[in-house]
């Protein structure tokens, strides 16, 4: 089963925790046992697996990733100007993969997925494929 979220966001970083839309396609799908892999088809967004008990720590972890690759660089060359979120994306990574049993997703207890956009405000996509096994 492939699903695809719809996603806004509504400035250039920030962090959406997308746990409960990707736990309600695993309850459509009604797979007990198996992995759901989460994927963001873009090249300056990305999917994480982090904290979401502590709001500070998306805060942190957005304020630390633009100290590691500001936004204004002199030396950089990407004519569209936001290779700092390329960056960030790939740091990030593309997607990430959730063992699924008895229904639910195996995350730890402080864990949360995330969809994490680094050069917004924009209509995001990401796919979830849920595979039974």
């Amino acid at each position: 089963m492939l699903k695809k979220l719809a996603i806004s966001t509504g400035s250039r970083d920030e962090m959406q925790d997308i746990t409960k839309k990707v736990q309600q396609i695993i309850d459509e799908s009604e797979v007990s046992e198996g992995v759901a892999y989460v994927y963001c088809a873009h090249t300056t967004g990305g999917i994480t697996i982090n904290e979401n008990a502590d709001p500070d720590v998306k805060t942190d972890m957005i304020m630390r990733l633009n100290e590691v690759f500001p936004w204004d660089h002199s030396r950089d060359r990407h004519a569209e100007g936001n290779t700092a979120s390329h960056l960030k994306a790939s740091t990030v990574g593309a997607s990430q993969m959730v063992i699924i049993e008895k229904g639910s997703l195996i995350l730890g207890m402080w864990q949360g997925i995330y969809f994490c956009e680094f050069d917004g405000p924009r209509q995001r996509k990401v796919y979830v494929k849920v595979i039974e096994g």
